[in-house]
């Protein structure tokens, strides 16, 4: 088993999440099994409770799991299936840890950072390199080198080092190259800092990976490889990409990152043919046409709240052939201005998840204006409650019809909490979570884009339709397309006189992968590409 250890330093946000799914291409391209993981030093036990304004989008995986937006990057990069195991935070560690003392696992010793919590960090690590029968088990250890909080997992990995062997274990530095235009030249003293802080914690960076916005001369790759202690081939130019993220894993081919990793680790892989992704990656920077689409949320101005949405319009876009323009829409200037303003001229309007009453009414008006306008709809989640409360409030003439998160003392509750949330006072991890199947109905415009009768997807949610109102609806046009195996709850909606309009409860986004886009969004961007011609 070999291990590779990411660090980051300088600043964050440099994009470590990036550069190891990246890494984890070149390798899966080579023909070796790849495993990722996330360290997060934070003390929540997981980002479920976390505003979106604090850490960006929720990552739900298929086991209930709430992660980190990095196991997106991982999943959508890589063929893994990852778990809860792939995803620590120091919250868990610690807890597990005051757990065991509390049962007297520790007969009675002083509990201390070394080493209880190391060991803990150090045995999830093995367990799930151990379980997963992968060769590479790739580890992105959050935060910046010198936080006082990642001090436990980078002296766990010291330690780790030593008992895994040094020709096992690879450490890759993701660091900040800065460019002083005043001085017209890059500057590595900040990356000499960061790796001499990596040193005295007893860590020797293997490879850096240096994000910079000019290209790296021979006298800059010199010096950092001089006063770093790195082999100069080690030495690996991260610019930032031109135009879309997916270039990542094949620039850093062309700087040779997968050879000499294979090299330093002994890792016996073919010659990687990237031939596939190169073919995706053209796809998005010369699409043959373009298509316009709306996206209306209440999170638009953070980059990274709708991170697997904008990805997965991507991955459609491209496997048609076209790109898809963004317009990205704040709901609570929608519900100030109307609808028309900001969505007059759109091909589609997508409304995703979300949290709270804020912009709710703006998010209601663009659903009428999709089905009024006969523009293409597709709701997310709480994108899906939208859609039938607009339709309850002005087809059906239940006059404030709402959810009862919104409005608990609704005269026409059409969205309402699960039963088995209502006495649910903890807000981590109490949602219904993970994947769950659905019961596509014949004849459906869901069955027609998903060409199956039964599908699994990924679930984030408390508040459900109320079926106490479905022959109501039905009878005015309103289609239950998909539901659980049981039929108690509703999972797809669609509307009958409509050329596409759909809405589900679940995260379709968390399943789509650059050269295999999800249906729905595939299917979406379709009737895009239909209405704007």
């Amino acid at each position: 088993m070999k291990y590779i250890f990411v660090t980051g330093g300088v600043v964050s946000s440099l994009g470590k999440g990036l550069a190891a799914a990246s890494l984890g291409t070149l390798l899966e391209h080579r023909g070796l099994k790849v495993v990722l993981m996330k360290l997060d030093p934070y003390l929540n036990v997981d980002p479920g409770t976390m505003n979106p304004f604090q850490h960006g989008e929720v990552y739900v995986l298929a086991d209930g799991a709430e992660t980190d937006l990095d196991l997106g990057h991982y999943e959508r990069f890589t063929n893994c299936t990852l778990t809860r195991a792939n995803n620590i935070t120091s919250g868990q560690v610690y807890e597990t840890v005051l757990a065991n003392e509390r049962r007297g696992d520790y007969l009675g010793k002083t509990v201390q950072v070394i080493p209880h919590i190391t060991d803990e960090i150090k045995r999830r690590i093995r367990d799930l390199g151990e379980n997963s029968g992968a060769d590479v088990l790739i580890t992105e250890i959050g935060g910046t080198t010198g936080d006082i909080e990642g001090l436990p997992f980078l002296e766990a990995i010291r330690q780790f080092q030593l008992e895994a062997g040094f020709g096992n274990v690879l450490i890759m530095h993701v660091t900040l190259i800065p460019y002083i235009k005043a001085a017209g030249e890059l500057k590595t003293k900040p990356t000499q800092q960061s790796v001499a802080k990596l040193r005295e914690i007893g860590l020797q960076p293997n490879v850096l990976i240096c994000r910079t916005e000019l290209p790296l001369d021979a006298d800059v790759r010199q010096k950092l490889s001089l006063y770093c202690n790195v082999p100069i081939e080690a030495v690996i130019e991260g610019g930032d990409v031109e135009h879309t993220i997916y270039e990542a894993p094949l620039n850093l081919q062309d700087e040779g990152l997968d050879e000499y990793v294979c090299r330093a680790l002994n890792l016996q892989g073919t010659t990687p043919d990237m031939s596939d992704w190169r073919k995706f990656v053209q796809r998005i920077i010369h699409p043959k046409k373009s298509v316009r689409v709306a996206v209306v949320g209440k999170y638009i101005e953070l980059q990274d709240a709708y991170k697997s949405i904008y990805e997965s319009l991507t991955h459609a876009a491209a496997a048609l052939d076209c790109a898809a323009d963004l317009v990205l829409v704040d709901a609570e200037d929608l519900e100030k201005e109307g609808a028309d303003k900001y969505l007059r001229g759109v091909a589609g309007v997508l409304v995703p998840g979300g949290f709270g009453d804020r912009g709710i009414e703006g998010k209601i008006g663009a659903a009428r204006f999709a089905r009024e306008s006969r523009t293409p709809f597709l709701g997310l989640c709480l994108g899906m409650q939208i859609a039938t409360i607009e339709f309850a409030r002005n087809v059906c003439g239940l006059e404030n019809a709402n959810s009862t998160e919104f409005d608990p003392e609704t005269l026409h509750p059409v969205i309402c909490i699960l039963e088995d949330q209502k006495d649910v006072t903890a807000k981590g991890a109490s949602m219904r979570l993970g994947m769950w199947p659905t019961r596509l109905g014949k004849n459906t415009l869901a069955h027609q884009v998903y060409g199956r009768d039964e599908i699994s997807e990924r679930h984030r949610h408390r508040y459900e339709f109320n079926m106490a109102y479905r022959e109501q609806m039905e009878n005015k046009g309103f289609i239950i397309a998909g539901t659980s195996p049981d039929g108690g709850l509703v999972e797809l909606i669609e509307l009958k006189n409509h050329p596409w309009y759909l809405a589900c409860q679940y995260h379709p986004e968390f399943q789509s992968k650059p050269n295999a886009p999800h249906p729905l969004f595939k299917g979406f961007i379709a009737a895009c590409l239909a209405h704007q011609d």
